[in-house]
């Protein structure tokens, strides 16, 4: 019998991420491809890519027919034109086997515990915490986006920086090292001209949250700014986690840790490590990798045992 394949897409905001694995699970390819989003790219870009994809997962795979299951995992898939946008363009880049189209958050979950069961926490550009028990019921929290939600991620702590650079200017607070960070950084001189990068057409909530990584330079100072924003942070992520796991009755499960500002930031993954354990002593808590194509990937080969 001929080998079968199953291949996982991560649909990001700048690239989609394809691992590609055989029916014993190994990776045999991995690419990456241009984005599918389609809050920011234009329908020719997407459906661009998405033949470049299906042809290189068919050159994998030994012909795309031989491919049984792909998963998508992508943003904004609750909303039911997404899906049928994203579907559209999987058949018509000529693909007619098992299609599965999720949240990123559920294939992120995947991938960090090899399980469609357990919790993650992401705390990257934005923050959300999904979870799945093994009953099947799931709960999300987060994720509702940087104008009304998304704390404790790398957005709120850049927003949070500049605020505080503000408060320092007024008078308001005391004076802070985060300042000449944000300056230095930002490559201004004044405060005004800060406001003015932030309303400005061109900066974006990436270029907000790239500032992320100066709070751990300011908290190394020991700046009492700094350290107040690494509490709020982990503060905030703990309130994502809690719900998820009471809801699910996920205590002495594993709850998964990912995203850029619990990679990179210590102090806050520490403060929030602290939280937890002693709120929820059994549960297994641990830091995920950042492949959730191989999560997709993985739930697709899943479909394909079951559909054999």
């Amino acid at each position: 019998m001929d080998m079968r394949y199953a291949a996982g897409l991560d649909g990001g905001g700048t690239k989609t991420a394809v691992t590609v694995v055989n029916e014993a699970g190994e990776v045999v390819r991995a690419f990456a491809s241009g984005p599918i989003n389609y809050n920011g790219q234009d329908e020719a870009s997407i459906r661009a890519s998405f033949r470049e994809m299906m042809a290189l997962i068919a050159e994998a795979c030994g012909g795309l027919d031989r491919c049984g299951h792909i998963c998508i995992g992508a943003a904004g898939v609750s909303n039911p034109a997404v899906s049928s946008l994203l579907e559209g363009n999987v058949r018509d880049s000529g693909f007619t086997g098992g299609l599965t189209i999720v949240g990123d958050h559920e294939t992120a979950l995947y991938a960090a515990l090899d399980s469609p069961n357990g919790a993650i926490l992401i705390a990257g550009t934005g923050s959300i915490c999904f979870g799945r028990s093994e009953d099947g019921a799931t709960h999300r929290t987060g994720g509702g986006g940087h104008l009304v939600d998304d704390e404790g991620s790398g957005y709120s702590i850049g927003r949070d920086l500049i605020a505080a650079v503000l408060r320092a200017s007024d008078g308001r607070s005391p004076e802070t090292v985060i300042t000449r960070l944000v300056l230095d950084r930002l490559g201004v001189e004044s405060v005004q001209a800060l406001i003015g990068f932030v309303y400005s057409p061109g900066t974006n909530k990436k270029d907000i949250a790239g500032l992320a990584p100066l709070l751990s330079e300011a908290n190394a100072l020991g700046d009492p700014e700094a350290q107040a924003i690494v509490r709020k942070c982990a503060d905030s992520l703990f309130e994502l986690a809690v719900p998820v796991i009471e809801r699910l009755q996920l205590q002495e499960k594993r709850l998964a840790m990912a995203g850029s500002v619990l990679q990179k930031n210590g102090a806050i993954r520490e403060l929030l490590l602290d939280r937890l354990t002693a709120a929820y002593p059994r549960l297994d808590c641990v830091m995920s990798p950042q492949d959730a194509s191989l999560g997709a990937a993985r739930m697709a080969l899943a479909q394909t045992i079951g559909d054999s």
